[in-house]
């Protein structure tokens, strides 16, 4: 009598399949926000664009202001510029995000989401964020060059006529290769902040809901929800360092001594003395609205990984 065994997916197996689901929801989704991302892009960096500061493009003066200008001055085309960057960027981003998480929490301590809730967030909390830093150091250049793509704004010639001209340029600036990692330190911060809170919070949600395992409209939505607030809740805290991530990244290829900005605590003293506090959080609005598409990565990796388990 002969029996059969269903062989278990081994960690390179899994590893594989949790970075193409994850890499695919994450394309489908930022192709689906990409117009907001841009807007709030724009709004977040333009206090360190040499266009704006120089006057030569006026200021932009909130989210409907941004989205006229960039239809009237560059077309409609122009909401999804950088998009195929930002989708090769965030593939290997997402998916290697997502994956890593999943496997250093399988590594972690098993905790009761009911009965041991502290327990089981901290451990979501530290998967999340340990995945999110270690991707960042792998994909941070990518990082740079959608930056530095979406707020290019105005008319005029581009200051990079596409990701690979960004990278090249920037990496020949004074810094070499290093002017590709302007911000990187704030960035790590921001993206254990960010991740862990993002991934940690959903995932220990996910552990609380009841309708978690239903494939209804009744469980999507309530998997959107939990997803939603997630983000939301996930991307205040951690939206001033990014703010000032993204303004020292608009001046890597400059020489030191032409910057506005000599460092991250110089940024943000700068940007609290001149513009306030709540500059820190420019784009913010904007970035709510963006967080839509977040929380669908999320919905989307958790379906596919549950259909993938079931198959």
């Amino acid at each position: 009598m002969s029996t059969t065994t269903t062989q278990k997916p081994n960690f390179a197996e899994k590893l594989a399949k949790d970075f193409l689901v994850g890499g695919t929801s994450a394309v489908v989704a930022k192709t689906f926000t990409a117009p907001i991302e841009r807007v709030k892009l724009i709004i977040q960096t333009q206090d360190a664009n040499p266009k704006i500061i120089s006057g030569e493009v006026p200021r932009y003066t909130g989210i409907g202001n941004a989205f006229r200008r960039v239809a009237a001055e560059q077309g409609i085309a122009a909401f999804w510029r950088g998009n195929v960057a930002n989708c090769i960027r965030y593939f290997p981003t997402q998916a290697l995000n997502l994956a890593s998480k999943d496997q250093i929490k399988a590594a972690l301590p098993k905790y009761n989401p009911k009965t041991e809730f502290w327990q089981f967030l901290g451990v979501n909390l530290f998967s999340g964020g340990l995945g999110g830093a270690l991707t960042l150091s792998v994909v941070y250049p990518l990082d740079y060059a959608r930056t530095r793509l979406a707020s290019d704004v105005g008319t005029g010639k581009k200051t990079f006529n596409g990701i690979g001209d960004a990278i090249l340029k920037t990496a020949k600036g004074p810094k070499g290769v290093l002017s590709l990692y302007q911000g990187f330190g704030v960035s790590v911060a921001g993206i254990v902040m960010y991740r862990g809170t993002q991934l940690g919070l959903n995932d220990t949600f996910k552990g609380l809901n009841p309708y978690d395992n239903e494939v209804t409209l009744r469980g999507l939505v309530s998997k959107w929800l939990i997803a939603q607030v997630s983000v939301i809740v996930s991307g205040y805290p951690s939206y001033p360092l990014d703010t000032v991530r993204r303004r020292l990244m608009m001046e890597s290829e400059k020489p030191v001594d032409q910057r506005i900005y000599k460092g991250t605590v110089d940024c943000f003293k700068k940007i609290v003395r001149e513009e306030g506090a709540t500059a820190l959080f420019k784009g913010a609005g904007a970035n709510v609205i963006r967080s839509a598409g977040a929380a669908l990565v999320l919905v989307l990796y958790g379906e596919a990984q549950a259909y993938m388990k079931a198959n």
